[in-house]
């Protein structure tokens, strides 16, 4: 028998077999909550949804394909997944986490800390030798993201992960994958244990339906995940891995569509003179190491004016850009962090971790380029950010000076 032939990503996102007795070209939906059995001694391979459903499984061995990895679970949201993945940890457990995390990681995080169920210390997990001199035999999981949301700050992955599982083999390397997605990053690769994504955003890209995915090439692990995901009852509904792998077929086009997008975004406003983060910009200083870990930059990015009022006003100035919390749609959001999807993290601590006030981000969808760098620019000048200097015939070409 030849061995299975593998395809390039973008192949196999569009390409997945039905074991459908039809041959439909499009894996149907199971929406049965039970399955009958043939008898009492020879039950099938379902029983009930909660437990496995012939849609869930045809979207999950999609997902493994697409991940590289040996088991996948899909589940109700991303918060899911670490909810999932937290619950493999015991009472006392030591946890190593960043401290610019998706404000609903820490969250959870500091909620399982206060409860007294782990112990969990917030770094600089861009300090890489600091990172290292805090991995002990007691650390028990390390959350990663990389680039951070929304500072976009970019981690050594593969650094810590090799060294932590040199200090402690038991150690569970946690990756959070959502801002780059399977196209730019394949963190198990790097040496993950366990890659999650919030499918709610690239994977499905639509913004329809809330869903995550947790990976892993470790059979153990998978089995501990199923166990969880089995008991709790948060397996992902027939018609969102339905959903889900719909949009999924579309992942490549859209993410590449909107990080060009983002890159071009990303050079207008640093060239009007505001900070950007974004680590496709060749000063962002942690650039070469994020091309060494990725193959892309991704679709978002934030920037700094100085000013909580300004940011406010430039915020509530868009027309395209929707004010809206998440990322990954097809459609472009603008949000300010710290009043939106990180408020959950109070004041003190957002300035002890050097999160700026003013920090607005831009989520980059797939419309036209011209007409987003254009609806920033009327934003910019109704807030009174910019001014122009000389009025071109084309609107995205005007020359603007920075009020900073």
């Amino acid at each position: 028998m030849s061995p299975k032939k593998s395809y390039s990503l973008e192949t196999e996102l569009v390409f997945s077999k039905s074991t459908d007795q039809h041959n439909a070209s499009v894996a149907p939906l199971y929406q049965s909550a039970t399955f009958k059995q043939d008898s009492l001694s020879n039950m099938g391979e379902y029983d009930y949804t909660r437990s496995g459903n012939p849609t869930r499984t045809h979207l999950q061995n999609h997902l493994a394909k697409i991940m590289r990895a040996s088991s996948t679970f899909a589940v109700t949201s991303g918060m899911g997944c670490l909810d999932v993945i937290t619950r493999l940890l015991k009472p006392g457990d030591e946890v190593i986490a960043g401290d610019d995390l998706y404000g609903g990681t820490n969250r959870l995080l500091t909620y399982l800390h206060n409860k007294g169920d782990v112990k969990a210390f917030h770094y600089d997990t861009t300090n890489t030798e600091l990172i290292k001199s805090k991995i002990t035999s007691k650390t028990r999981m390390i959350f990663l993201e990389s680039p951070t949301n929304p500072l976009i700050k970019v981690v050594d992955v593969r650094g810590i992960a090799e060294y932590a599982h040199q200090v402690n083999p038991d150690v569970i390397v946690v990756f959070d994958n959502t801002m780059m997605s399977p196209v730019f990053m394949t963190p198990l690769d790097l040496g993950v244990d366990i890659q999650y994504e919030s499918a709610t955003k690239y994977l499905n890209g639509h913004h329809d339906i809330m869903a995550g995915v947790i990976a892993t090439r470790s059979n153990k692990l998978a089995e501990q995940l199923y166990y969880v995901i089995n008991s709790t009852g948060c397996g992902l509904s027939p018609f969102d891995c339905w959903l889900l792998s719909r949009g999924l077929r579309t992942l490549a086009v859209r993410i590449e569509r909107q990080q060009s997008n983002c890159i071009r975004i990303a050079e207008f406003l640093k060239n009007i003179g505001f900070k950007v983060r974004y680590p496709g910009l060749k000063d962002h200083p942690q650039h070469e190491l994020h091309n060494s870990q990725s193959r892309g930059y991704g679709a978002v990015l934030s920037f700094e004016t100085g000013s909580i009022k300004l940011s406010e006003k430039i915020v509530e100035s868009t027309e395209i850009f929707g004010i809206a919390v998440s990322f990954g749609c097809v459609n472009s959001l603008i949000s300010m962090p710290c009043k939106m999807s990180h408020a959950s993290i109070d004041a003190k601590t957002r300035e002890e971790r050097d999160f700026p006030e003013d920090l607005i981000r831009l989520c980059i969808g797939i419309e036209n380029c011209d007409d987003l760098i254009d609806d920033l620019t009327k934003a910019l000048l109704k807030s009174g950010a910019v001014k122009i200097n000389e009025r071109d015939e084309l609107f995205n070409a005007v020359r603007i000076e920075a009020k900073l």
